[in-house]
């Protein structure tokens, strides 16, 4: 019960909080409903108008039966409802759904002759005792009967149709189904609608603790006679959400039977009415603010208190609030140095706001069936363990990420896009919800990256003839950043984010002669005015898994670009062949003709050298300042 009771004080703490004004927590005993139909009336009940609702979603009160309604004999909401429930005359107008006003007006009557009745609800009741709602619609062509005087159930014509079978599912246009909501004209009140009517929420939340007939003990709060919930809330990631966290079947007693007396649940588990609507509740408007979505998963990470913390799933771009590549171009001409102050000052801010004991949730959602909803991960941290986590994730697993043109940046990129890395682009759904639950608890729990996960980005990055340019880039930079984390978690290797000359490693060297040879024959290419690619790009992954042999095809297939270059750049060409020189003089002679395979060392080698040859002109000691100084020379 750990999760209900955390989000039962995540409730109470966040409820009526001025930082949530614009998003607040709604109040128990309402649920959310796509409101299609809106009816002014006047403080006695007298209709004024009526207008269509477009996709516009409405918190409604509702009793525990009918916020959890389904089939064809479903129990009324008491206040806002469909037309078959509030309009007495819709069997008279030939509608073809079941009518349950008789229901509803029973509901709202009861509420209105309680203590707890309210001056809108009064009105509302007056209204539909009159037996006018579709009447009233028809004349504001808001309803349409067809030639028999009945309620059309689909709009016979070709032409364009009326908004309210626009609105309404296309598999049921039943005009029955349109759900109505209400403003009711007060004197004095500036705001008539019922749905942001705080003493009327009020108002029907005493009235429905006053319906609770069944007490008990309730497992989240220890409350001994709690009134207890019979069902639980659901539409918790999305309106149309019908999978619940806590169910039981009905009362037929097949999920106890032999284990208990009855067929209730509660001698299973109680949960008592109020703290299950308040941690359902808290749940939902969480996932609704900031969750990770994929599919039917969902991820979300809050703090107790309501303090801002840092989403554990985001990419490094999004967490540092990077509009674009513009203001990402300061971490890409150094080895990491900007980046880290920046992540440095942006988690020094929620350290800030955030106290080292607050409690920090991580919990992770997801449904194997349409009514079964299941939570696959769950942590508690303090807050300053929560922050160090996040912080070690992105400072390790960070490299220079190249998204596209707008979405350059230094940093570690996100489970979402590691799950495409790994294994394409149209990765299965299934298979990313895995992913990203493989990785979670890399990020949150600081366990070893999975090591099949770093094979296969490494694998895909070096077939790159298979992909376009930018999903290739975008490949490339991610499984540089995956081989520099996990070494530094599993064997404390530390490879810096630009070039090291020093580093003589045999998969180190190998990448920067590739980088070298690439570079050479593309300012050859140029030249020449050929678009075609290069010899590196063709045998990328022949070079990873023979890179001896491999190479000397490259010594020979380079012979023309050399040719070429030397008429146009001798210098520059000088430059890059006393470059490819000293790094085989930098091998080791057995490990220069290993022919092993490369590890993904090799491409942290082939990156920091191809972005030290591609270096902006800004000043005279690059190569590629050297290179256009060449070819200015050149006749």
């Amino acid at each position: 019960m750990s999760w209900l009771q955390r989000l039962l004080e995540t409730y109470d703490a966040c409820a009526g909080a001025d930082q949530f004004a614009k998003n607040p927590l709604p109040p128990i005993s309402h649920t959310p409903q796509q409101a299609h139909l809106e009816i002014v009336l006047d403080g006695q009940g007298n209709f004024r108008r009526a207008r269509i609702v477009q996709k516009e979603e409405t918190l409604i009160p509702a009793t525990e039966e009918s916020a959890n309604r389904t089939g064809t004999k479903a129990p009324p909401h008491p206040l806002c409802d469909k037309i078959q429930y509030v309009a007495a005359d819709y069997p008279g107008h030939g509608g073809a759904k079941l009518s349950f006003h008789a229901q509803y007006l029973e509901l709202l009557s009861d509420w209105c002759a309680s203590p707890f009745t309210h001056t809108k609800a009064q009105a509302i009741l007056n209204y539909v005792r009159k037996g006018s709602v579709v009447a009233d619609l028809v004349k504001e062509k808001l309803l349409f009967l067809g030639e028999d005087g009945r309620l059309l159930t689909q709009w016979p014509s070709e032409g364009s149709k009326p908004d309210i079978f626009r609105l309404l599912p296309a598999a049921n246009c039943d005009q029955g189904n349109a759900f109505v909501r209400w403003h009711v004209d007060c004197p004095g009140d500036s705001n008539s609608a019922v749905w942001h009517d705080l003493t009327l929420q009020y108002a029907w939340v005493q009235f429905n603790a006053l319906r609770m007939q069944r007490t008990g003990l309730c497992m989240a709060t220890g409350h001994a006679d709690a009134p207890l919930a019979a069902s639980h809330p659901k539409r918790l990631r999305h309106p149309g959400d019908g999978a619940k966290l806590i169910s039981s079947n009905d009362k037929s007693g097949f999920t106890f039977r032999g284990r208990f007396t009855d067929d209730t649940g509660d001698q299973a588990c109680g949960v008592g009415y109020e703290a299950s609507q308040k941690a359902h509740l808290a749940l939902r408007w969480l996932i609704g603010r900031h969750a990770f979505r994929n599919g039917d998963q969902a991820v979300v990470a809050w703090a107790i208190g309501g303090e801002a913390i840092p989403d554990p799933l985001v990419d490094t771009f999004a967490l540092l609030g990077l509009e674009s590549s513009s203001s990402a171009s300061d971490y890409l001409g150094d080895a990491g140095q900007a980046f880290a102050r920046a992540l440095g000052q942006k988690i020094a801010g929620y350290r800030a706001k955030l106290s080292p004991t607050a409690s920090v949730v991580v919990m992770g959602l997801d449904a194997a069936t349409p009514g079964r909803m299941a939570i696959t991960f769950y942590r508690e941290f303090g807050g300053s363990e929560f922050l160090d986590r996040v912080e070690a994730w992105h400072t390790h697993f960070s490299w220079h990420q190249n998204f596209g043109k707008e979405r350059k940046f230094c940093g570690a990129p996100a489970p979402r896009d590691i799950a495409e890395a790994a294994n394409g682009a149209r990765v299965d759904e299934r298979l990313r919800k895995a992913c990203v639950e493989r990785l979670l608890p890399c990020i949150v729990d600081s366990i070893p990256l999975p090591r099949d996960l770093v094979d296969a980005t490494f694998h895909r990055a070096i077939r790159r003839a298979g992909m376009e340019t930018w999903e290739w880039e975008k490949t490339l930079g991610i499984a540089c950043a995956l081989f520099r984390g996990y070494q530094y978690q599993v064997r404390k290797g530390s490879y810096a984010m630009a070039l090291e000359p020093q580093r003589n490693t045999r998969d180190y060297l190998f990448g920067r002669l590739l980088a070298i040879a690439e570079h050479l024959e593309q300012r050859a290419l140029y030249y020449g005015r050929e678009k075609r690619d290069t010899h590196a790009a063709k045998l990328m992954q022949r070079f990873a898994e023979h890179p001896c042999t491999t190479w000397r095809q490259f010594e020979l297939a380079l012979t023309p670009s050399r040719s070429r270059l030397r008429g146009h750049s001798p210098g520059y060409l000088h430059q890059l062949e006393q470059q490819i020189d000293q790094i085989i003089g930098q091998f080791e002679p057995a490990d220069f003709t290993d022919d092993r395979k490369l590890s993904g060392e090799f491409l942290l080698g082939y990156h920091c050298q191809r972005a030290q040859l591609n270096e902006p002109r800004t000043g005279t000691n690059t190569a590629s300042a050297i290179e256009l100084t060449q070819a200015e020379e050149t006749p």
